[in-house]
């Protein structure tokens, strides 16, 4: 006598294909708007490509930018310049911040608020217009060191002091990691500080000794975001400096606008792009294995 066939079980249903039926719609947005563009920009990375021309060169965009592009290759070093300064600035302030946070005072709601704030608006253009004005010759801050009896800054005719106000427009909006650090912060158990205190530990000993190594796993995540972002800064050195004076704030995501927008060519641009990528994902790689190494040499 044969078995009767049975049918397949699952949660969602009967069918075996029940559960692809209800992913279809992910898979479709996603060979969509995810597969096929990131194959099309490779594709269109080793094409000689614009607005009336289309010519296969293979690998030949890529070593142009990599061996003879001194524009890449200079935005590719402020890029990296400017990631290396502002992620741990920003870490730094924001932990620093979140621990003052974590405290039972009057209004500390708003203050976390006031300063969760300037994340919510850093994305804003108009921010950026703003604080374009706020350091010209006539600006706020000059007007503000006039009173105290100092000189005027060019802030936008040197190098440092223009890559300065990016990097300070970037550190004002570290309302988010601020945030992350402190819901970390307040998942510390208390016996851990309690421990200390009857031990006759101080603040700035338990930071170091209780509070730090807690926050290991939370420090490496915002590190890897914070990253990320910066290695794709293009709003604020674009409307604030221009990428200037000489370049000196001119990003690897400055380079791909100027080469798809303004040079109109898409072949260079996406082969840039490319390259960003790869640049990201080997800075990401390098973070994780210093996390390992670090953590190996703590056990």
């Amino acid at each position: 006598m044969k078995p009767k066939n049975r049918k397949y079980n699952n949660p969602v249903g009967q069918s075996r294909f029940t559960g692809l039926l209800l992913i279809s719609p992910f898979i479709v947005g996603f060979m969509l708007f995810s597969f096929f563009p990131l194959s099309a920009s490779f594709f269109l990375g080793m094409n000689d490509c614009g607005i009336s021309r289309s010519e296969y060169v293979g690998m030949k965009n890529y070593i142009d930018l990599l061996t003879d592009n001194d524009d890449f290759l200079q935005a590719i070093i402020v890029t990296l310049k400017y990631t290396i300064i502002l992620v741990p600035l920003k870490l730094i302030v924001s932990l620093g911040v979140a621990v003052l946070l974590n405290r039972e005072v009057h209004w500390i709601g708003t203050y976390r608020t006031i300063l969760y704030i300037p994340s919510i608006l850093g994305s804003n253009l108009a921010v950026a217009v703003m604080w374009r004005y706020l350091f010209t010759s006539d600006g706020l801050v000059n007007q503000f060191l006039a009173i105290l009896g100092l000189s005027p800054v060019g802030w936008y005719s040197g190098s440092i002091s223009a890559m300065s106000i990016i990097v300070l427009l970037r550190l004002w909006e570290f309302g988010s990691t601020m945030i992350i650090f402190l819901a970390a912060i307040q998942k510390i158990p208390l016996e851990l500080y309690d421990a200390a205190s009857v031990d006759g530990c101080g603040r700035i000993r338990k930071f170091f000794n209780i509070t730090l190594p807690q926050l290991k796993g939370v420090i490496f995540f915002n590190a890897v975001i914070q990253t990320i972002s910066a290695l794709q800064e293009f709003n604020a050195p674009f409307m604030i400096t221009g990428g200037g004076p000489l370049k000196s704030t001119y990003t690897t995501a400055m380079y791909i606008y100027d080469a798809a927008f303004s040079e109109w060519n898409v072949g260079v641009a996406n082969a840039a792009s490319w390259i960003l990528f790869a640049m990201s994902a080997l800075i990401i790689s390098l973070i994780f294995v210093v996390r390992r190494k670090t953590e190996e040499r703590s056990k």
